[in-house]
């Protein structure tokens, strides 16, 4: 049976990506994987949201008004919690939650505010840590549990995905980077240089980060026709046989 995504007690949401291990390293696949869409994405306004999300680089985007929304401790725009968007619905043009998600209590009801405020055929971009990889390993140790960002929960890719499908999203992408276990400093040896091009090759679903890129589709309402009732049919009735049916009553 599949585990409610709802938390028990409050993560411990990261200031930056200074505090997560290899933080940075993260921070610069997620922009390299996301490069090629800014450009892609029209509209008026774009909406960070998190303070980690606050840190991608967006410059590629054409949109010219961009906006960070976070909680009260964090540098923003705009200041109010991730699960309580302080906006219009259909509002936004493109919604980002780079690793949101694994900080919050009620992650699903986080992508819920985002759609709300997403103008249909608009973009959502979701980051985060994938369970099923070197990272997602982690979990499995004792020590590493207490320890930020294994102390929180991960949500696999699929589920995210099942997440959005199930509120008419359309996956555009969906990709895997940085095969590693993002514990200590990653080495750039020849013999892990050799795993990463391998594992990138022939393992591509098991890497560390998820990067998914969705478009929020809204099909049109269809009226229903009333069915209306059809008249009754005039049969044509013989001349003879009224004569000969009121004569008989006469008699």
């Amino acid at each position: 049976m599949m585990k409610p995504a709802l938390a028990f007690r409050q993560p411990h949401y990261p200031k930056s990506w200074k505090n997560l291990p290899n933080g940075e390293l993260i921070l610069d696949n997620i922009d390299q994987a996301l490069a090629p869409w800014w450009p892609k994405f029209f509209g008026y306004h774009l909406l960070k949201i998190g303070a980690l999300s606050g840190s991608v680089d967006t410059s590629l985007s054409s949109i010219k008004h961009q906006m960070v929304l976070a909680e009260a401790k964090h540098k923003a725009d705009i200041t109010a919690d991730i699960d309580d968007l302080p906006l219009l619905e259909h509002s936004i043009d493109v919604c980002v939650l780079s690793h949101a998600l694994e900080f919050s209590v009620d992650p699903h009801h986080v992508i819920r505010e985002a759609n709300r405020v997403l103008i249909p055929n608009g973009y959502l971009v979701i980051t985060g840590f994938n369970p099923f990889s070197l990272v997602g390993l982690n979990k499995l140790m004792p020590y590493r549990r207490e320890v930020t960002p294994w102390s929180e929960r991960f949500f696999s890719p699929m589920r995210v995905k099942d997440w959005l499908h199930l509120m008419g999203y359309e996956i555009l992408d969906d990709q895997r980077c940085l095969h590693s276990t993002l514990v200590g400093s990653i080495s750039q040896g020849i013999v892990a240089r050799n795993w990463r091009k391998f594992a990138e090759h022939y393992l591509p679903n098991l890497g560390s980060v998820y990067v998914i890129v969705a478009k929020k589709r809204v099909l049109p309402l269809t009226p229903i026709k009333p069915k209306w009732k059809l008249r009754a049919k005039l049969e044509a009735v013989n001349a003879s046989t009224m004569n000969s049916s009121s004569q008989n009553k006469k008699s």
